[in-house]
């Protein structure tokens, strides 16, 4: 059997070892236009900004290894250009030579991943614009960086290379603006849960233009200047755009392969396409949505990676199958984790699933022992059933091992009483007796046998303070002294609530609030229990407050520095 496979980095590289393992006969080439195969698109930006010193710790495997450990030939700077079904051929230039030719094939896989988006940008040709995709690309930047030392850089899309970039960039020393078209980054994250991440960037010192977008850019020898749709003007030494990546599936289309999403290519659980004899993985092929069912473009290495593992063992007669991707994903921004698995509201919504949520705040271990920070944990459900739908969490330690776990839960399709029952590992240092992953199972489970009623962030701003409603803080007097709730709330400490009820009608409904939203669940259930009508704040103050205080900071006017002129 002769495979040819048109690709060579994650999904690619992954199904030639897989086939070797499987096969020892098989003949395998793989064509990878780039100068490299088998490299680590997700260390990029971390050589950008010299955490990665060494360029060749980017690459997983070189051509030279592959060949010598695994009987492949690798032919790097080999351009696939056309793809002929028919006669099961392919097309090649050797862009080192210039010699054009055809490599026959008995199975062919596609891993051709998915190129940087490009905006029609008048100006972007400036060699001082750049994209970050390849090794080329970040050896492109860091020479930049070492050689013309730039002092600001603007960065234009707030996904996962944006905002890894933009880290990069500050730690390299470079005063770092960025812009993004949607009200929040992070698009895997609910608005909410992404307040808390443009807070935390915004006090790193990142300048962010949200809502937002580029329309030119304008060259000089002192630099670039980036016109924003606003009209504010953006002085920077260094443009990265970084607004997304689609499908790069040309070969495809031409060749009259089923095309789904974006130009994705359409495959089915065997990774095999609409034409015999090929097979398609990464970040160029539709994929189905583990939680919806529904078709979607996800592109991570996680995914690429396995469904380069199962194209192999189809091609080998072993009937593998995908069963979807769930989006999980984990991202490092200075010391603060960000991480989300399965759909947020966003999706939910658009694939018209019934779902609520919960925000719990918990610690990452033991508050006992020294060195506990705090997360913020969001977790969809659907409501009939408890099944598990997706989670969003924000924090500094432990946030990875609480995805995974969410995730895994995901996957089992398990229910939040499941949750609930998890026996996960506990020392102080590492956890708590009752998890953060326990902890949402049990929030989950109260909201749903009636235990508590919930007020969302949201609603509770729309809430009239006419006197209809009661409003009770819970939280001590030198907590509300710090961060006071809006005028006409009741403050009443839970610890001395039973005594205090007089202060409060069972005719009116009551909405509660503390920190976090523990307190006032207690106060809830005590309140409830006498005859009155009780919501709790989900998430509690410092939630609702964080999405508050984004909202004003947004409606805020600011001069190019940011800086608040309404005050």
């Amino acid at each position: 059997m002769k495979v040819v496979i048109v690709g060579g980095v994650a999904g690619g590289a992954t199904a030639a070892a897989r086939l070797r393992r499987l096969d020892e006969s098989a003949e395998i080439i793989i064509l990878e236009r780039s100068g490299y195969v088998s490299y680590a698109n997700c260390g990029l930006p971390y050589y950008v900004g010299h955490v990665i010193e060494d360029a060749a710790q980017l690459t997983l495997q070189t051509p030279e290894q592959f060949r010598a450990r695994f009987g492949i030939d690798v032919r790097v700077h080999h351009e696939v250009t056309a793809l002929h079904p028919q006669r099961k051929s392919v097309s090649v230039r050797n862009l080192e030579s210039g010699a054009v030719y055809e490599e026959s094939y008995d199975k062919l896989l596609l891993s051709p991943g998915a190129k940087a988006v490009q905006p029609p940008l008048p100006g972007a040709d400036d060699p001082r614009v750049f994209t970050l995709r390849t090794v080329e690309d970040t050896l492109r930047i860091r020479q930049y960086l070492d050689t013309q030392h730039p002092r600001r850089a603007l960065i234009i899309g707030g996904g996962f290379i944006g905002l890894e970039a933009a880290e990069n960039l500050m730690h390299a020393g470079v005063q770092t603006t960025l812009v993004q078209l949607d009200n929040q980054l992070m698009p895997p994250l609910d608005y909410d849960m992404a307040t808390a991440l443009h807070a935390y960037l915004r006090e790193k010192g990142l300048q962010l233009y949200l809502q937002e977008s580029a329309v030119s850019v304008f060259s000089s020898a002192a630099g670039l200047t980036v016109q924003l749709k606003s009209g504010k003007a953006v002085e920077t030494d260094l443009l990265l755009v970084a607004v997304g990546v689609a499908p790069d599936t040309k070969l495809a289309k031409e060749a009259g392969l089923t095309l789904g999403i974006k130009d994705s290519i359409v495959v089915d659980e065997h990774m095999q396409t609409s034409v015999p004899d090929i097979y398609a993985v990464g970040d160029a092929v539709q994929v189905r949505q583990f939680v919806t069912g529904q078709s979607a473009l996800i592109s991570l290495a996680g995914p690429a990676n396995k469904q380069g593992r199962i194209a192999a063992d189809n091609l080998c007669g072993i009937p593998s199958v995908f069963r979807g991707t769930q989006g999980a994903s984990v991202l490092k921004l200075f010391d603060m984790t960000v991480a989300s698995t399965g759909i947020n509201e966003k999706t939910a919504a658009a694939a018209g699933l019934s779902y609520d949520k919960v925000v719990t705040f918990s610690p990452s271990h033991a508050t006992y022992y020294p060195g506990a920070t705090n997360m913020t944990i969001k977790t969809l459900f659907e409501p009939e059933t408890g099944r598990i739908l997706g989670a969003q969490i924000t924090g500094f330690e432990g946030v990875d091992k609480r995805i995974d776990d969410l995730s895994i839960a995901i996957r089992a399709h398990m229910t939040a009483a499941d949750l609930a029952e998890l026996e996960l590992s506990y020392a102080p240092p590492y956890s708590s007796a009752k998890d953060p992953v326990n902890m949402a199972g049990f929030v989950i489970e109260n909201v749903r046998s009636g235990l508590v009623k919930q007020c969302h962030w949201d609603a509770y701003a729309q809430l009239p303070r006419d006197g209809s409603v009661q409003f009770l803080d819970v939280r001590t007097a030198e907590e509300v002294t710090q961060a006071p709730m809006p005028e006409g709330t009741i403050h009443i400490p839970l610890d001395v609530l039973r005594e205090h009820l007089h202060q409060l009608r069972t005719d009116k409904p009551v909405y509660v609030n503390c920190y976090s939203g523990l307190r006032s669940y207690l106060a809830c259930r005590i309140l409830s229990q006498h005859g009155f009508i009780c919501y709790n704040l989900s998430g509690g103050s410092r939630f609702y407050q964080q999405i508050m205080d984004e909202q004003h900071f947004d409606a805020a006017p600011r001069h190019a520095c940011g800086i608040d002129l309404s005050r």
